[in-house]
């Protein structure tokens, strides 16, 4: 909503650069103050009316928001910011009638939706992201909208817009570990310097190595579970017949175009052998973490 209201006051800037940007809220617009606003100055100058919480307008501002939708002055934006739902609907329905302008922005809340989100803020900034760093980069920040557009920013001007995994990392270290899981996914995808990289930030930041054994078995264990699904099964009958989400069953899908059925079975021993050592059986836990992840790359490349 935010960047909607932002796109059209810079709309408006590009034409004026001196055009009035008023922000309004139902609770301080009393009867008359629209029309006072709206009409002609004495000193000219384009403006810009936000009216927040429309939603939030009694009847008799409503019905002054739409007498002037009707006949709109030539240097005035009319901003109307409603938050959806049935409360002030009379007012949408109205100015839906008058052909206003209308920009939706639905309500993001699967976790598709933000990863496409952080996806399309990297790119307009000018930068690309992959799905997985872009989930890093979620699972840093948190789902505030704001923050992520924010971060998307940030990382794209402090990269030069090639963001990935190390780079979430590197620079929201502060605020979020690297987890286990980030480092089986690189090990899993045959990327060992990035993997070791990873796993090396998980332990400075105290990531308990037994979590990153867990994650490594986990994400083995997942490539042995879609690679031994029933042919044929897809979508919400394979994700019921794996215990699955279907984003993860995609993700390791795509994992499993380099792994064979031998290399899996070997990656198995590895991570349980790990498992072992990490849990009393190495004197150096993380040394035994590295020589996993370098096993499990290895791995992959058997036939």
């Amino acid at each position: 909503m935010e960047r909607a209201v932002a796109e059209i006051v810079a709309e408006a800037r590009a034409a004026d650069p001196e055009v009035e940007v008023i922000d309004l809220v139902p609770g301080g617009l009393e009867p008359g103050r629209l029309a006072e606003l709206t009409s002609p100055s004495l000193f000219g100058g384009g403006k810009v009316l936000v009216l927040r919480s429309a939603q939030d307008l009694g009847k008799d501002l409503t019905a002054e928001v739409l007498a002037y939708a009707e006949q709109p002055a030539d240097d005035v934006v009319l901003v109307v910011v409603h938050h959806g739902g049935a409360k002030g609907k009379a007012l949408v329905d109205g100015l839906t009638k008058l052909k206003a302008r209308k920009i939706a922005r639905p309500k993001i809340t699967k976790m598709a939706d933000r990863v496409a989100f952080v996806r399309e803020e990297i790119r307009r900034s000018g930068g690309k992201v992959s799905q997985d760093a872009a989930r890093s980069l979620i699972d840093a920040v948190g789902n505030d909208l704001r923050e992520l557009a924010a971060a998307c920013s940030q990382l794209v001007a402090d990269t030069g817009g090639r963001v990935d995994d190390a780079a979430v990392a590197r620079y929201y270290r502060g605020r979020a570990e690297v987890s286990g899981f980030t480092v089986a996914d690189k090990a899993i995808e045959g990327q060992l310097a990035d993997a070791l990289e990873q796993l090396r930030w998980a332990l400075a930041t105290g990531v308990a190595p037994v979590l990153i054994v867990s994650a490594l078995a986990q994400g083995v264990r997942g490539l042995a579970k879609v690679g031994g699904a029933p042919r044929g099964a897809r979508g919400a009958a394979l994700a019921k017949e794996l215990g699955m989400p279907p984003w993860k069953i995609e993700r390791v899908q795509r994992q499993l175009r380099g792994w064979s059925g031998n290399g899996v079975a070997r990656a198995l021993s590895v991570v349980a052998e790990a498992d072992a050592q990490v849990k009393g059986g190495a004197a150096d836990p993380a040394y035994a973490l590295e020589k996993a992840v370098g096993e499990i790359v290895a791995a992959r490349a058997l036939r």
